[in-house]
């Protein structure tokens, strides 16, 4: 990242961040930036991320929420950003699931990327372009993930609305392993099948086709219980049953009706 230039207290605390490699000298200087006014927006979003690596996100928190106020109105969407990264950290599931649905009901009511269609992002020093629809589908992406650490798996399956917006493999195996949490083993196999077969974006990825396939050996090392089992039933009994009811009259089935019915809910009974 390009060190700018001057001899001002973010200049210097940049300076002593990215070059002397001094994180507890650049804290003091973008203090020192802070305080005097000097480039607050930027000063207050690289502390706290030089807070996080020092493993004191607790304090980046509270300065993030002591001072946004400082920050200018264009500010405030990274400063959530920086937030809900800080409460991952600290696993504060509901403080993050809280300010998810906040940015999220900003985009419903269009108040999102001040009105633009696209805003520009940086990662890793580069910058791109991102549009509502990318943005929306990463926040709901954000927010299955906090659900899932409660762990409520049902309300987790927001990915599944992630996915319908904008799909990618990593959104998709978390959206498996949500399933197979559920005890929904075949929508889980499909979901993990559309990777292998690579129809998503990302499928072509190393770590997220092997994170695929060691979803799909955990879930074929399962045995979902048949819908008979579930209601206690044993074969013998069943089988009796069934032979009773033939006598009586011919089925367009070997299962009877009841069994039929059930099958579709057996997931659902699994659970």
């Amino acid at each position: 990242m390009e060190v700018p230039s001057g001899d001002t207290p973010y200049v210097r605390a940049k300076h002593a961040q990215l070059v002397e490699k001094d994180p507890e000298g650049a804290l003091v200087l973008f203090w020192e930036a802070i305080n005097s006014g000097d480039r607050v927006d930027s000063a207050l979003k690289d502390m706290a991320v030089v807070m996080k690596q020092l493993n004191r996100s607790e304090q980046a928190i509270q300065a993030v929420l002591s001072f946004r106020g400082l920050c200018s109105k264009q500010a405030q969407d990274s400063l959530d950003n920086v937030l809900i990264d800080l409460y991952k950290k600290c696993g504060k599931v509901e403080e993050q699931i809280e300010l998810l649905k906040r940015k999220l009901r900003l985009i419903y009511q269009g108040e999102v990327f001040h009105g633009k269609p696209t805003k520009t992002a940086r990662s890793h020093g580069k910058k791109f372009q991102v549009s509502v629809k990318q943005e929306t589908s990463r926040l709901l992406g954000n927010l299955g993930w906090a659900y899932m650490q409660k762990p409520n798996y049902m309300m987790a399956e927001v990915y599944r609305k992630a996915q319908m917006i904008d799909p990618d493999s990593n959104k998709a195996n978390n959206l498996g392993l949500c399933l197979m949490k559920q005890g929904r083993y075949s929508d889980a196999n499909l979901v993990l099948q559309d990777i292998l077969q690579g129809r998503l974006p990302g499928s072509e990825d190393s770590k997220t086709r092997k994170r695929a396939q060691e979803l799909l050996m955990d879930l074929e090392s399962r045995n979902p219980p048949s819908p008979l089992d579930l209601l206690g039933l044993d074969d013998d009994f069943v089988n009796g049953l069934e032979q009773l009811m033939n006598e009586r009259g011919p089925f367009r089935s070997k299962r009877l009706p009841i069994f039929e019915e059930i099958t579709p809910f057996r997931d659902q009974l699994a659970c």
